[in-house]
């Protein structure tokens, strides 16, 4: 008995992605949701416009104007907004998985009943920054070079050159030391880790 078009396609793309699980777990041993399996991360961010080098997982949103430069990882699951004015991002970021980055809010639009507009406002990411895992970058916000974002964090305010935030809000945990292979991390107080 043949089966319908959608039901064929359906048992292909099943075993595409079984196909495509073992290569990626003889490999590399991992395993990923099917579209970042089958999709190629670095020409995803060349058809983007984004620098060489640079990778964006296919689970990962981007609106508006987003400019991401040379060599820089974006992980699953992030969320790049440049709708509200535009997102830069620098050369060598890492940009980890669940990272959202909004240049814009609603939240007096919601709060006005509808009569105030939505707030916009650029963000900038030096370059040489790590942003940890599951943090939120609010609209307006600039991070400088050769910063530190710890995991879940929330930065509501500008981040200077070679600082470490953590927290939410975020605040500041230590400074960044030395560059390139002497390059270190430094908090301020024992217990601190990004």
């Amino acid at each position: 008995m043949m089966s319908d078009p959608i039901t064929h396609l359906a048992l292909e793309l099943r075993k595409l992605k079984e196909q495509r699980d073992a290569e990626l777990l003889a490999t590399y041993n991992r395993s990923l949701p099917f579209a970042d399996a089958q999709f190629d991360r670095w020409e995803r961010a060349k058809a983007l416009g984004f620098g060489d080098k640079t990778s964006i997982y296919d689970s990962s949103f981007i609106f508006g104007d987003v400019k991401v430069g040379f060599e820089t990882w974006i992980g699953p699951f992030t969320l790049l907004d440049g709708s509200g004015g535009g997102l830069v991002i620098g050369d060598h970021c890492s940009i980890s998985a669940g990272v959202h980055i909004y240049t814009h809010d609603t939240v007096l639009w919601a709060v006005s009943g509808g009569v105030q507009t939505a707030r916009k406002s650029a963000v900038k990411i030096g370059s040489n920054t790590y942003i940890g895992a599951q943090s939120v970058i609010v609209a307006g916000v600039t991070i400088g070079e050769r910063c530190v974002i710890a995991a879940n964090s929330l930065v509501n305010r500008d981040v200077p050159d070679g600082t470490i935030v953590g927290g939410t809000p975020a605040r500041t945990l230590g400074h960044v030391e030395g560059e390139g292979a002497d390059a270190r991390l430094v908090f301020s107080r024992q217990g601190d880790r990004a």
